[in-house]
């Protein structure tokens, strides 16, 4: 069914409608998860889940994310492997390995191109990437920094790596992209904090001032190091803005393990879920669904998990449901804000993990 999803736009259903699309697919890749995948299928079986009986979204058994730290879980024969991504993790964590065939590599840039579009439009636009072009050099085997960037390039006309292999700045290459595009439409890239360590805190020291007010920030990746040198999102915002008249923010919200399921940010500053996909903050002490308003663990939900039992996980990630259809942007479903990590949980996003080091 996922061809009935593509021909959709990624905000162009209500809550109930969607809900309904959702829920059949889901059941299909419990199904097919079921039939593919052992240690899928004795957690179900442990759980006693009758897969004819799920009857709303709400329904759909969950499981910890960190299992996929834990075990190896395909729903492929190992041989249709087209690449391995592994999550984020500091010194010593472990990490996430998730595997995805031809065809879930190819659905995961599918979705991102059409969410993407959505928010910029379907010309192609240059790119400079805040990262180092050695993220991306084993295209069998990346974190989910490099498979960001891989994504990314199939809505980029070209891709120029901002930092070298020692993750200094490039600063003639930059200064020549800048001047080249300014005052145009152009795409910068980078998790957060490295877009503030390594682009931001570098333009304060070049005497020339570039204009960038029709440029696109893409940010993802935690804000914890940036909160703890007093950096709110509001204030982030607002320096790019003094320093080069930056005006245009997309952040977005995902993990390894739903790669392509992102969850942007409008202009309203809210995250929303795509037809792709959707959350559920869960109450602590017996996690049934929180209402609007009311802070939860995060569930996450997605069609896109074909080669691997990721389609329904509940994250180490707290946030809150801030509405449903009515966000003041015009895109419909459901918008959220994540508010940080639970409580004991290890650090795991990319720009949260790459920030540890400084």
């Amino acid at each position: 069914m996922i061809e009935d999803f593509y021909a959709l736009q990624p905000y162009s259903l209500s809550q109930p409608e969607k809900e309904q699309m959702l829920l059949n697919e889901l059941k299909v890749l419990i199904g097919h998860h079921y039939e593919n995948c052992l240690p899928y299928r004795n957690m179900l079986e442990g759980l006693g889940v009758d897969i004819a009986g799920i009857n709303s979204v709400a329904e759909v058994p969950f499981f910890p994310v960190r299992m996929f730290k834990e075990l190896d879980l395909l729903s492929i024969p190992r041989e249709k492997v087209f690449k391995t991504t592994t999550s984020s993790g500091t010194t010593g964590q472990k990490v996430s390995r998730v595997y995805a065939d031809m065809e879930t590599a190819m659905i995961q840039q599918k979705v991102l191109i059409k969410i993407f579009g959505d928010f910029l439009g379907k010309k192609r636009l240059p790119m400079l990437v805040i990262d180092s072009a050695e993220t991306v050099r084993n295209r069998q085997l990346f974190s989910a920094r490099g498979a960001a960037i891989i994504g990314l390039q199939m809505i980029a006309s070209k891709q120029i790596f901002a930092l070298d292999k020692d993750m200094n700045l490039q600063r003639d290459m930059v200064c020549d992209f800048l001047r080249e595009h300014a005052g145009q439409k152009f795409l910068l890239f980078g998790f957060t904090f490295m877009a503030w360590q390594h682009f931001y805190k570098e333009l304060l020291k070049i005497e020339e001032r570039f204009d960038l007010s029709e440029a696109f920030l893409m940010t993802s990746g935690g804000w914890k190091k940036l909160q703890s040198e007093a950096v709110s999102k509001e204030e982030f915002k607002a320096r790019f803005e003094e320093v080069c008249g930056l005006r245009h923010f997309l952040d977005h919200y995902g993990m390894a393990e739903q790669i392509g399921a992102i969850h942007a940010e409008c202009e309203c500053g809210h995250l929303h879920a795509s037809v792709y996909s959707d959350i559920i903050p869960r109450r602590y002490k017996d996690f049934s669904p929180c209402k609007v308003g009311e802070p939860g663990i995060l569930q996450m939900v997605s069609v896109l998990p074909h080669s691997y039992p990721g389609h329904s996980l509940i994250s180490e990630d707290k946030g809150v449901l801030l509405g449903i259809d009515d966000c003041p942007c015009g895109r419909k479903g459901k918008y959220f804000q994540v508010l940080g990590r639970i409580k004991q949980a290890e650090i795991r996003g990319c720009s949260d993990t790459y920030a540890a080091k400084f």
